[in-house]
């Protein structure tokens, strides 16, 4: 079975990318460059689909700086830094990228059909604080109906599948189904603020420091 995974290179997306490969797909692995602040997760995702051993990997160059709308492709948009969980749960953040999962998927979709894969792996997450309007599962449910509408092998009644096994997830729990797969930690990239090093402030860098110390563990990636 063959499976394109949407890899950024962070903590969620290397898990599905491990996954799929759990479960048996013959995995494709796609990311995106486009001109994001943090520009430096496709290194990171590069490094985590050679050690995966996928059969492709792909960069999809495009420009969301164009008209920007989130701190991660505006510059004039500041980065949150050093809120607590319960201040990231209140509203939906500004590095909140307008659109850019159905973007993602619709390219996803594209390079799915056209290699005859059968599943399309994404790594959202609704439980997690920052509540994205396109990490929820009625999303999820509506894309799924546009997958099964939009292409030649949904209308002949094989759609390719939305697969997405951490839509439920708490992030400790994700780090936990990571260390059961053997993601390897230390390649992978969350922070939003565009350095060498993790800041260790932003809103990922954050939460995923939080779930590392809930379960004990240590984060083995450096920070600032």
């Amino acid at each position: 079975m063959k499976a394109v995974i949407l890899l950024s290179g962070g903590l969620d997306s290397s898990t599905i990318l491990y996954q799929a490969k759990a479960d048996g797909c013959e995995c494709y692995s796609m990311s995106f460059d486009y001109q994001q602040r943090h520009r430096r997760e496709l290194n990171s995702a590069l490094r985590v689909a050679q050690n995966a051993g996928v059969v492709q990997h792909q960069v999809v160059n495009f420009d969301l700086r164009q008209w920007g709308g989130s701190a991660l492709t505006d510059d004039a948009i500041a980065l949150p830094q050093a809120r607590s969980l319960s201040e990231m749960s209140e509203n939906i953040p500004v590095t909140y990228v307008p659109a850019r999962n159905t973007i993602f998927l619709s390219f996803a979709l594209a390079y799915a059909e056209a290699i005859a894969a059968q599943r399309v792996y994404i790594g959202v997450n609704a439980l997690d604080y920052s509540g994205y309007p396109d990490c929820r599962p009625d999303y999820i449910q509506a894309m799924q109906e546009v997958f099964r509408l939009g292409t030649k092998q949904g209308r002949e009644g094989e759609p390719i599948k939305i697969i997405a096994p951490l839509l439920e997830l708490k992030k400790n729990e994700i780090i936990l189904l990571g260390n059961k797969l053997g993601v390897p930690w230390e390649l992978t990239w969350s922070c939003y603020a565009g350095g060498d090093v993790a800041c260790g402030v932003c809103d990922s860098c954050r939460l995923r420091l939080a779930a590392f110390a809930e379960l004990g563990l240590e984060d083995p990636l450096p920070y600032a």
